[in-house]
């Protein structure tokens, strides 16, 4: 179950019976999470991050991560999620005179310590999230305001992340891609992410890698997936970590490319 407010979603709810991969993410805006019952593994390639029961993370706007979500035995996974948008932290940082002073450079994903201010937070909303409601954007909007304050006062070296507006700069394609091509976003993502309009991003791709961005991706991913499945990765789990979404959509691309299935590598 998630519950979205009118708009775009500002606190989710999430209710999960089984096991969940959500495969690729991009994270658009803050996030303030509490972790209410089963686990979290999160993953953005450099750093693999766990979430338990009882644990507060915090997740950074604009990075690509992996996730998946576990239940306890017989139980479900249960967590709540703020966004923490752009516009209501502008407005706060007007209001109180509140910037970043310096470029933070954490990983996307961070826990932060336990506080009853915290705990007492996010255990306030589950009645409101529990029950779908109408019309409670401006409630949400509220409750967004005062995690943000809650979250300057618990941790205040938050400042420079929480008012830190810039939007990434151009930096390195190749670098980027050859790091990040496991993800399946958009290209607009990964357009966004190097700095880049959509049309430069596409030209300055066929300049460094004489093809297209589609092209090349699913070149990558495939070359991946015949390296991992050589070495007894089994085929169900790599194709997610590689980039595709569709296990059948794999394994078609797969012997086209190879001439053989994918399941029959590892056995030969």
């Amino acid at each position: 179950m998630s519950i979205k407010p009118n708009t775009k979603p500002k606190i989710l709810y999430s209710c999960y019976y089984s096991r969940s991969r959500e495969g690729e993410h991009f994270i658009p805006e803050h996030v303030f999470s509490y972790q209410i019952s089963g686990e979290m593994i999160a993953s953005d390639r450099k750093n693999t991050f766990h979430s338990k029961a009882g644990d507060f993370r915090f997740s950074r706007r604009n990075h690509l991560a992996k996730f998946i979500k576990i239940p306890p035995e017989g139980g479900e996974f249960k967590t709540i999620s703020l966004f923490l948008d752009q516009e209501i932290l502008r407005e706060i940082s007007k209001e109180y005179n509140l910037k970043s002073d310096k470029k933070s450079d954490s990983e996307a994903m961070f826990s932060l310590a336990p506080h009853p201010l915290y705990k007492s937070f996010m255990e306030s909303l589950i009645s409101y999230l529990e029950v779908e409601q109408e019309n409670n954007e401006a409630l949400f909007n509220l409750k967004i305001k005062e995690a943000i304050h809650l979250l300057l006062k618990v941790n205040p070296e938050l400042k420079d992340i929480l008012f830190d507006f810039n939007e990434p700069g151009k930096i390195d394609l190749e670098a980027f891609m050859n790091k990040n091509f496991h993800f399946n976003v958009q290209m607009q993502r990964f357009a966004y992410l190097t700095g880049r309009s959509l049309a430069t991003f596409k030209r300055d791709f066929q300049k460094v890698f004489q093809e297209t961005p589609g092209k090349w991706l699913l070149n990558k991913r495939l070359q991946e997936a015949y390296y991992l499945i050589n070495q007894g990765n089994p085929p169900s789990e790599v194709y997610i970590g590689v980039g595709f979404e569709d296990l059948s959509h794999f394994s078609f691309s797969f012997k086209k490319k190879f001439g053989i299935v994918p399941s029959s590598l590892n056995h030969k």
